[in-house]
């Protein structure tokens, strides 16, 4: 009788495999062993003549060999960053759900918070309640003392989470109780996992009082100490750029911002660009960068295609939030994003004019990526500019100031 076998070999078609060929090479059991000189030594059992047989056809239809680019795209989904966005505190996971509904692409967004009701209202990837022992899911009562002590609690947890982690964005409103208390343990333990941590924080708006400020600034200078750098964004130069907002329309501001600018940085690790910026130069600029800023920058579809990135670079550099003195950037990573019509001359231009306004030995890394969704005249830019000196200031709360030297 003549025995069919069929074996499915990949994408490939089914091949026919006769089993009579196959068995012909394989002695069956109880047929006589050839003599030899060590036939008096007693034989080892070998496979049986149906093991033997299932040996031969998986020899014939085995995966064919792994290409080189399969090999390389195996590589890169090993070693690829793991980024890690974690927004803690109310602020914080605001502009975790904000970034969700970005839909930003391979970033895990983490929230934390001490309000589990608060909580079960944000869009994230995962969501860690911070001190279920120490303040029962009822928040922190903006007693940062409270919002640090939910943290060590969790520590355990907090460090499992991060296991592995390459970079770890940190972003909160300092000033409350759960973002100023946990953020620099959450922080912490970020750098004790071995990764990047970039915070990105914001104050106090004037009118939230003099307390607030003082929680903030205190915050602050903890959290700066587990950081590799700290871009903050003052909400009272947010009212710049849309002073007649009520104030629950401006923290919604705060949050666009925040998201903006954690979605900017992430992505220029995970998506490729035109001149890409990859996680070693990312590296670069942004250890030990300590105090940074940002500026967003765009030209909307109503500019001239000769003037886009003029108007870009000009709004970033521009910018409210930019509230330093630019003159001591000893660093600068500058992204420029255009639709399918930008050219490497645009890119070049905002490039040039940033190194005008920096230190004149900082060192400039790059990138510039094409979105095929962009409008197709819309350019924007960010950039961030690290090892910032703040401008003596004062910012008023109440009938007294509080001097900002802390971070400059």
């Amino acid at each position: 009788m003549r025995i069919l076998l069929f074996a499915l070999r990949g994408d490939y078609v089914a091949d026919e495999i006769k089993v009579e060929e196959i068995s012909a090479d394989i002695p069956k059991q109880g047929s006589a062993p050839t003599p030899s000189a060590s036939a008096q030594e007693p034989e080892k059992p070998g496979p049986t003549h149906s093991e033997a047989i299932v040996e031969k056809i998986a020899e014939q239809v085995a995966p064919p060999a792994q290409t080189d680019d399969e090999a390389l795209l195996a590589f890169v989904e090993q070693t690829k960053p793991r980024v890690f966005v974690i927004g803690t505190g109310g602020s914080g996971t605001n502009t975790l759900d904000r970034l969700f509904e970005l839909n930003v692409k391979e970033v895990t967004l983490l929230a934390m918070n001490t309000d589990a009701r608060h909580l079960l209202k944000v869009r994230a990837h995962r969501k860690l309640l911070l001190g279920k022992t120490t303040t029962k899911g009822h928040g922190a009562g903006s007693n940062p003392q409270m919002g640090e002590a939910a943290a060590k609690e969790s520590t355990e947890e907090i460090k499992s989470t991060l296991a592995g982690a390459s970079m770890v964005f940190v972003t909160c409103g300092l000033g409350g109780g759960t973002g100023t208390g946990s953020a620099a343990i959450i922080a912490e333990q970020a750098k004790a996992a071995g990764a990047l941590v970039i915070s990105i924080v914001t104050l106090p708006f004037s009118s939230e009082g003099r307390v607030r400020l003082e929680n903030a600034l205190s915050g602050l200078d903890r959290l700066r100490r587990h950081s590799d750098t700290v871009i903050v964004i003052k909400n009272d130069k947010l009212l710049t750029l849309a002073p007649n907002l009520p104030l629950n329309t401006a923290f919604k501001v705060c949050d666009e911002v925040l998201a903006g600018s954690v979605k900017g940085i992430a992505e220029l690790v995970t998506k490729a660009g035109l001149v890409n910026v990859d996680f070693a130069d990312l590296k670069t600029i942004l250890t030990q960068g300590g105090f940074a800023v940002i500026g967003l920058g765009e030209a909307n579809v109503d500019a001239k295609v000769e003037d886009r990135a003029t108007i870009a670079v000009e709004t970033a550099l521009n910018s409210p939030l930019l509230d330093a003195d630019l003159t001591t950037a000893n660093r600068a990573l500058i992204n420029v994003v255009g639709g399918e019509d930008m050219t490497l001359k645009e890119a070049e231009l905002i490039v040039a004019e940033t190194a005008k306004r920096i230190h004149p030995n900082a060192h400039i890394i790059w990138g510039a990526r094409v979105e095929p969704t962009s409008q197709k005249t819309s350019l924007r830019t960010m950039i961030v500019l690290t090892g910032v000196k703040f401008e003596k200031q004062e910012m008023e709360a109440g009938l007294e100031t509080l001097d900002l030297d802390l971070i400059g």
